[in-house]
């Protein structure tokens, strides 16, 4: 099982980017989907969860301005991330707590990281 990240790049400060991160192989299901992000020197920060029932919840820091949603036919979670700010700067990183796959469980599941860079 792999998540793959995908979508970061460097964009100006109001501007939009989507993220995508897709989870490969023969999966069954996918519990709780979360995107983190880190900055050299901070611990990473938790920006953003979706339950596999579509519950949403976001870091005070992004309310409003990023959006995350799933597509379980896709095993695949997405970050828009609108109006973004120079301190949006960072790596970001897609998370899941179990991969149900013809193969076993796996859990705390991490992708790689895909870098977000906002310019002022």
């Amino acid at each position: 099982v792999q998540l793959q990240a995908s979508g970061g790049g460097l964009v100006q400060a109001g501007g939009s980017l989507r993220l995508s991160c897709a989870a490969s192989g023969s999966i069954f299901s996918i519990s709780d989907m979360r995107w983190y992000r880190q900055t050299p020197g901070r611990q990473r920060e938790l920006v953003a969860t979706i339950s596999n029932g579509y519950i949403t919840n976001y870091a005070d820091s992004v309310k409003g301005r990023f959006t995350i949603s799933r597509d379980n036919a896709k095993n695949t979670v997405y970050l828009q991330m609108n109006s973004l700010k120079p301190e949006d700067t960072a790596v970001y990183y897609c998370n899941t707590d179990r991969v149900l796959t013809s193969g076993g469980a796996f859990y705390d599941y991490w992708g790689q990281g895909t870098q977000v860079t906002v310019s002022s």
